[in-house]
């Protein structure tokens, strides 16, 4: 390997373009593997809810958001499950880094779907139990605290951290095109 095939990052890495794309990749495979559970779960759980005998109570404004968070569910598992094909269909190509860049999007947009059907599915399930000014308050409360945990502490972590590139903005993109966007 020559060092113009090498990626040279302020971590010490000397990586090519290939061994950095194979790793983010299993990285991203770990990844996938916790939030395809959770997903699996809660889809599950949307799936066996319709076929409840309590579920021909539900009000029209509930099965309204039975169906937004059904279909946000359908739509999550989806994205989640889409790096798979998408490394499928380019699979001996020669296109592994952008297959990591396109299953880096996917799974960050799986997160936000994910984390709409899970308010979602807290709003509905709030909405059977207490008052709805009640439920309101919670979800918000939720919404706010998973936003915090999922979003807003990376980003921080991101911008406050030290980038790939070794720069003290983290916020800047990745000079190998690693990020989850592009240019």
């Amino acid at each position: 390997m020559s060092t113009d095939d090498t990626v040279r990052h302020a971590d010490g890495r000397g990586e090519s373009r290939e061994e950095r794309a194979d790793r983010r990749w299993n990285e991203l495979l770990q990844e996938l593997r916790v939030a395809q559970t959770g997903t699996q779960i809660l889809f599950g759980f949307l799936v066996a809810v319709v076929f409840q005998p309590r579920f021909t109570e539900l009000g029209t404004t509930d099965r309204m958001i039975y169906v937004v968070t059904f279909c946000l569910g359908a739509a999550t598992t989806g994205a989640l499950v889409a790096p798979v094909a998408v490394h499928r269909l380019v699979a001996g190509r020669r296109l592994k880094p952008e297959t990591v860049q396109w299953a880096a999007r996917l799974t960050l947009v799986g997160m936000v779907l994910l984390y709409l059907t899970i308010m979602s599915t807290f709003l509905l399930i709030m909405r059977m139990v207490l008052d709805n000014g009640v439920a309101m308050w919670l979800l918000i409360g939720m919404a706010a605290w998973v936003g915090l945990c999922w979003f807003v502490v990376p980003i921080v972590t991101r911008l406050r951290g030290k980038g790939d590139n070794g720069d003290e903005k983290g916020g800047r993109r990745a000079e190998d095109g690693y990020g989850p966007w592009p240019h």
